[in-house]
């Protein structure tokens, strides 16, 4: 039988292509192509199992336990399933876009153009941006805020299963209308899509719009089901300082998802509505206004900053008590942070904006609110050393990549202070200072935050061990190697070498090889990373139902979990992070 994914993939595919030649014989390509994108979806849903799981909701029919590799490729409510589904859809993401990412540092290794033209440059930078951008959303809060919150506050599964399972079908399409872009024409306005480059152009803009639309209904769908989780169905005694910092982390990404991603939706629909339907919401010369697309954008663009790093701070906490055996320090004003940084994220976002022409009164207050922010995220950063202070500390992988996140993203907030004020943003804006200070933020911080979810929850999920020697080359090789490639392009963005630009001075030629050579080095360390998992899943020692001897309710399963987590409800009595200082 053929899997459900592959089976509706196939048929979304062939109803795409038969609406788009049916309506094209009476309307423009790039309406065709909207309509029959959105004629699609049903049919790649009905076909691919979801119509089966409405007719049980209907008839209130039990969803039949399906086992081995399929039900991975099933429309399956199981929150671990979809927990592992969004997981492997993100690695999949950040492979697509580190390639990009090599193909762009070869065209970069010396000055002029090699291989490339300037449109496919651009083309590959915003792939390699809008992946890697998808990556940081997805891969933490979708993955394990699907497998590990309702473990971890003892629920049986999420509070709308079926709804669980929509959020991540959603992303197959958006994925495939993504990557089709680079064959139709491609995009040149890398992952922000601004208007006016946005609202003209190929077929393949089109695409790329429709992708990240999709995707931003994905994430609401997540944000709403997690949000309600939490809030309804936390385990007996679990009060709000009982909560794990890490369920704390997703509900308060939860809250961004559902009020900000709204509203860049509304900027992607005026864009695609523009193009479409010659509507003139960018379009100065018929009183649009294309500084509106950027309010828009960056509305949610910046509070997505704080979706991806809020559950690495969170990750983070959850990984520390346990390899120091300390309780979290300042667990209830690291929490109230949490919250502080959710308030405060949606008045920060015009200071990507001062070099605009926007207002220039409102460049004071939102300088003033970002350094605001800088403060409860230093407290995170407390919360972090005050555990390591005199913990005895196991140097597991999980800890190093951790440690990672500290050191990483200690320089991301540090160089963003530069960034965050108006006479020194104007000289480095646009400049390769900001994709170091991004990169620090986002790659040091969530990506490494991942990397260290992996290995920490790697024995839950699969029921076996990870090999402890590879994963300390995989984190030693990933360190190295990203800091190695982004610390000299905080040089070369000071001394005013351009971002998103296919070519460069040759006087910074010798630094560009070294930056493209260092590169390739998180290349490796992520073959290694691969090499692991793959070798672990076949041949892992079996693993225990608590390796770590941690004390969050996930740890008192067995490993994996059973199929409908816990016998009877849990109840809860202490602060997840009661380890002794002798334990």
């Amino acid at each position: 039988m053929i899997p459900g994914l592959v089976r509706g993939i196939i048929a979304g595919v062939i109803s795409f292509l038969g609406f788009f030649f049916l309506l094209k014989i009476q309307l423009s390509a790039e309406a065709s192509a909207a309509i029959a994108y959105v004629a699609a979806i049903p049919v790649y849903l009905a076909v691919g199992g979801g119509g089966t799981a409405f007719r049980r909701w209907l008839n209130e029919e039990e969803e039949p336990e399906i086992h081995g590799i399929s039900r991975y490729l099933s429309f399956n409510s199981d929150h671990k399933v979809v927990g592992v589904q969004y997981l492997f859809a993100s690695f999949f993401l950040f492979f697509f876009a580190g390639i990009m990412a090599m193909i762009m540092r070869t065209e970069l290794a010396r000055a002029g153009l090699q291989f490339m033209s300037t449109q496919t440059y651009s083309t590959v930078m915003g792939s390699h941006g809008i992946g890697m951008v998808l990556v940081a959303l997805t891969a933490i809060v979708g993955g394990f805020g699907n497998y590990v919150v309702p473990l971890q506050i003892g629920a049986k599964d999420m509070a709308f299963p079926r709804l669980n399972a929509l959020s991540f079908w959603l992303l197959p399409p958006a994925v495939l209308i993504l990557v089709s872009a680079l064959f139709n024409g491609g995009f040149d306005f890398g992952w922000t899509a601004y208007a006016p480059l946005s609202t003209k152009g190929p077929v393949g803009k089109l695409f790329f719009l429709l992708a990240f639309a999709t995707s931003g209904f994905s994430s609401i769908f997540g944000g709403v089901n997690l949000l309600v989780t939490i809030i309804r169905m936390r385990a007996k005694g679990m009060t709000f300082f009982k909560i794990p910092i890490f369920v704390h982390s997703i509900a308060a990404t939860a809250v961004v998802i559902t009020i900000a991603t709204s509203v860049v939706a509304s900027s992607l629909f005026m864009v695609i509505f523009d193009r479409v339907l010659n509507t003139s919401f960018f379009d100065p010369a018929r009183g649009g206004s294309v500084i509106l697309f950027q309010h828009l954008f960056w509305f949610y663009s910046h509070p997505a900053v704080y979706i991806m790093i809020l559950p690495a701070f969170g990750l983070l906490l959850e990984v520390l008590p346990v390899f120091s055996r300390k309780p979290l320090f300042a667990y209830p004003l690291a929490v109230l942070s949490l919250w502080i940084i959710v308030v405060l994220s949606f008045v920060v976002w015009a200071h990507h904006m001062f070099t605009s022409g926007m207002w220039g009164l409102l460049n004071f207050p939102f300088l003033i609110t970002t350094e605001l922010i800088s403060i409860p995220t230093g407290i995170m950063f407390l919360a972090s050393l005050g555990t390591l202070w005199r913990g005895q500390i196991r140097f597991t992988t999980p800890t190093l990549f951790a440690v990672g996140v500290i050191a990483n993203f200690l320089i991301g907030g540090l160089t963003g202070i530069f960034l965050a004020d108006v006479p020194s943003d104007v000289h480095l804006h646009d400049t390769l200072f900001v994709t170091a200070h991004f990169h620090f933020t986002i790659v040091g911080g969530t990506i490494f935050a991942m990397f260290a979810g992996v290995y920490y929850w790697f024995p839950k999920m699969a029921g076996r061990l990870y090999n402890e020697t590879l994963g300390r080359w995989h984190f030693a090789l990933f360190f190295y190697g990203f800091n190695a490639t982004f610390i000299p392009m905080f040089w070369t963005g000071t001394h005013g070498l351009r971002r998103r630009v296919a070519d460069f001075p040759p006087e910074m030629g010798p630094l560009q090889m070294w930056i493209s050579v260092s590169a390739f080095v998180i290349f490796i360390s992520v073959a290694i990373f691969l090499f692991n998992m793959i070798r672990s899943l076949r041949r892992g020692p079996p693993a225990s139902g608590n390796p770590w001897n941690a004390q969050t309710l996930e740890w008192t399963l067995s490993s994996p979990p059973p199929a409908h987590n816990f016998d009877s409800p849990p109840e809860v009595h202490s602060t997840p992070y009661d380890f002794g200082r002798s334990a």
